[in-house]
């Protein structure tokens, strides 16, 4: 079990990166960027979930796809600010 501090970084590391590219890191990516083990960083997902983060890893996979407000994958809720549009909404 993952102390509230790194839960904390593994919500501020999704967000950013979804606020910054449109998408969700992938459990990989959240391992490096948090200095994790690549399987600290999939336990790191799914804890999130379990403490009831809202959102979901995509069924049978370890892959985020969704993080409240933001969707990994397309939905018919595009988002957009000053013009771009690169992010969907849950």
């Amino acid at each position: 079990m993952a102390d509230m501090a790194l839960l904390d970084r593994g919500f501020a590391a999704i967000i950013r990166r979804f606020v910054e590219t449109g998408q969700g890191p992938h459990y990989t990516e959240l391992a490096q960027e948090l200095g994790l083990s690549v399987e600290q960083g999939r336990e790191l997902v799914h804890e999130l979930f379990a403490r009831n983060v809202p959102g979901w890893v995509h069924p049978g996979t370890d892959l985020i796809a969704s993080f409240a407000p933001f969707n990994n994958l397309p939905t018919q809720y595009r988002v957009s600010v000053d013009g771009h549009q690169k992010w969907f909404a849950q």
